[in-house]
């Protein structure tokens, strides 16, 4: 047979059919630009914000300090230690109190309360996260600490044997605890409204689908909302975890400092937030003094940058599970 009888005998093959590109658009074109350098801005901002830290840090972490008014002598590490404990010690007590509140709120709010119930308190909600600081601080300071003391010194007279109400009693209510009352009233609003939205997003059909079988309402709660909205939990926790390690003026105005590691509530011997402590002793700094408090405000960078990358984490290994499938 020869060559060109093969040829014809052979079946045409098809042309690989040309990917059609789709033309874009002006607006396209200017939409993903500005989304792209809103990303590439973040990021710069946040390089540069470590690079400053870390820069003006270095004086602080030099051999010698004799000459350095806020280490007094001491190491940078005996220094900021107390500091790094009373920050993760106040903001675990708030996140502590706030998590069953905020989890029953956003669940009342979401799938108990009526309708018109529901949305004058998600409103009240909302509003109380636009309240600022200083207000909270005023508040605890002036008035929930004499109001809770009476509260602490029968805690001190009846529950002494629990470790962490031990201590002389403070006279006047400005503890650490009251300063975590404080916190957890300032990232309730946040944790509230973000569980909220989570729990309506669980699929109504895995809720229907769990009445059908004869479930109760907190049942079906227990069964179908709380596991599909537990990454959306673990984030909302994590991020009102952030603002109270970040919290200064409410701490501030509430406690005073003292460079402690101590458990007990109620004494008027607190450990002191870091933002609080820079917040306080800023305006008297000189010198490396200032590069201190500027490295301090470098280890609660790196503390809340680790809370968070913690909080990705715990949702990444969350994600396998999905509502939907």
């Amino acid at each position: 047979m020869s060559t060109t009888e093969q040829a014809q005998r052979e079946p045409v093959r098809s042309a690989r059919p040309m990917p059609i590109k789709a033309k874009q658009r002006l607006g396209d074109r200017v939409f993903s630009g500005t989304a792209l350098g809103a990303g590439i801005v973040i990021l710069i901002v946040l390089a540069a914000v470590a690079t400053f830290l870390i820069i003006q840090s270095i004086p602080a972490f030099e051999p010698d300090t004799s000459d350095n008014h806020i280490l007094n002598g001491q190491p940078f590490w005996a220094y900021v230690w107390p500091l790094v404990f009373g920050t993760l010690w106040a903001s675990f007590i708030a996140l502590l109190l706030a998590a069953p509140i905020s989890i029953g709120i956003a669940l009342f709010i979401s799938h108990y309360a009526p309708r018109k119930l529901a949305a004058t308190l998600g409103y009240v909600i909302d509003l109380l996260a636009a309240v600022p600081s200083v207000v909270f601080g005023l508040w605890g300071g002036l008035v929930l600490a004499p109001l809770i003391q009476p509260l602490y010194a029968w805690l001190n007279a009846n529950a002494a044997w629990v470790p962490f109400f031990g201590g002389q009693v403070s006279p006047t209510g400005r503890t650490i605890l009251t300063a975590a009352l404080v916190l957890t009233v300032m990232i309730i609003p946040i944790m509230t409204a973000i569980c909220r939205e989570v729990f309506l997003q669980t699929p109504t059909l895995h809720e229907e689908a769990a009445l059908a079988l004869g479930a109760t309402r907190w049942e079906m709660v227990r069964m179908a909302v709380l596991p599909f909205a537990r990454g959306g939990m673990v984030s909302a926790a994590m991020l009102a975890l952030g603002r109270a390690l970040g919290e200064t003026m409410a701490v501030t105005m509430v406690l005073s400092p003292s460079a402690v590691v101590s458990f007990l509530l109620l004494t008027s011997t607190n450990p002191t937030p870091i933002p609080a402590n820079i917040a306080l002793a800023f305006p008297e700094a000189h010198g490396t003094g200032v590069n201190t408090l500027i490295a301090t405000g470098l280890i609660l960078f790196i503390v809340t940058f680790a809370v968070n990358a913690a909080a990705r984490w715990i949702v990444a290994r969350r994600a396998e599970f999905s509502g939907a499938n």
